[in-house]
């Protein structure tokens, strides 16, 4: 009888040792606290804050930033941007009449075959009539383009064109320029028979234009009073 009831207890023992034993199965739901999520989502919500909290411009937004340039460079400025052109005829005619540029300056290199157009807003009338001090003048106004004509590939049928960095592989993309009035500019640019790429109301970003120069170079055209409207999203 006594040996019954003693396997009995022993019997109930070892079933409540499997029942209570503990399982290894981690979840981390038991856990009293939040472990950092897999994904890079929380460091994205760290940076949003952080953007929020302090200006888009700021060096803790943008790493690599200096803020404080090397004296070295405290006269530096952006002169120039150059494109190379098939044909100097064609590309004067729109540069000159349909975007109002003036010829500052013009280069010839006979030797290596090859001449270089500058063009800009400023005025021309004001320029040196010494040659050498116009090229000086020239190289001192800001923000000009310079077309790069190499001899001969106006007439050359084998010449098939430059990369304007648009198709792949894509590098150069664009330059801009500011206008009174992108729509009523846009109104011109196609009474004048400018190539589009997108039109001011086409896609999402409405008021804002993009036209081709002869040679496919794309020219992105906007105005001051759309401009903060068209990008009031991204600022």
């Amino acid at each position: 009888m006594a040996s019954s009831s003693v396997t009995s207890t022993l019997s109930r023992l070892c079933i409540l040792r499997l029942i209570t034993k503990p399982s290894f199965n981690f979840s981390p739901s038991l856990l009293p606290f939040s472990l950092p999520p897999k994904s890079n989502k929380g460091l994205n919500r760290y940076r949003l804050f952080s953007m929020a909290s302090e200006a888009k411009e700021s060096p803790a937004n943008n790493p690599g930033l200096h803020t404080t340039p090397d004296e070295a460079t405290k006269s530096y400025f952006m002169q120039q941007t150059m494109f190379r052109i098939k044909d100097p005829k064609v590309s004067l005619d729109f540069y000159s009449r349909v975007l109002g540029m003036s010829l500052l300056k013009r280069l010839d290199f006979p030797e290596m075959k090859f001449s270089l157009y500058f063009l800009g807003y400023e005025d021309p009338a004001s320029a040196p009539s010494n040659s050498v001090d116009r090229t000086v003048w020239t190289f001192s106004q800001k923000a000009t383009i310079e077309l790069t004509h190499n001899w001969g590939t106006e007439s050359d049928p084998e010449f098939k064109g430059y990369h304007n960095g648009n198709s792949e592989p894509r590098g150069f993309g664009h330059i801009g320029i500011t206008v009174d009035d992108t729509y009523k500019a846009c109104e011109r640019f196609e009474r004048l028979g400018v190539e589009f790429v997108k039109k001011p109301d086409d896609g999402k970003m409405k008021g804002i234009a993009f036209i081709k120069d002869p040679d496919g170079y794309w020219i992105e055209i906007f105005d001051l009073k759309l401009i903060g409207n068209v990008t009031v999203g991204a600022s």
